[in-house]
């Protein structure tokens, strides 16, 4: 999820809101915002994707 602002002039500011990272800022179109966004790669998701896939295997350990 972001979270969009559109500056005076016209153009867009976009903010990861699990991160908080300003992922695009200036933007002419929103086209070019969607791109951008769908490109962030979040280090809180990262992170608790990461933390899922260790507790998953430490508990398929410990059932074999």
């Amino acid at each position: 999820m972001y979270n969009r602002t559109q500056n005076e002039n016209g153009s867009y500011n976009s903010r990861c809101l699990d991160c908080f990272m300003t992922i695009a800022s200036c933007v002419e179109t929103e086209q070019e915002l969607e791109q951008r966004e769908a490109h962030h790669l979040c280090p809180e998701k990262v992170l608790a994707q990461l933390l899922a896939e260790g507790r998953a295997a430490a508990a398929h350990a410990a059932r074999n």
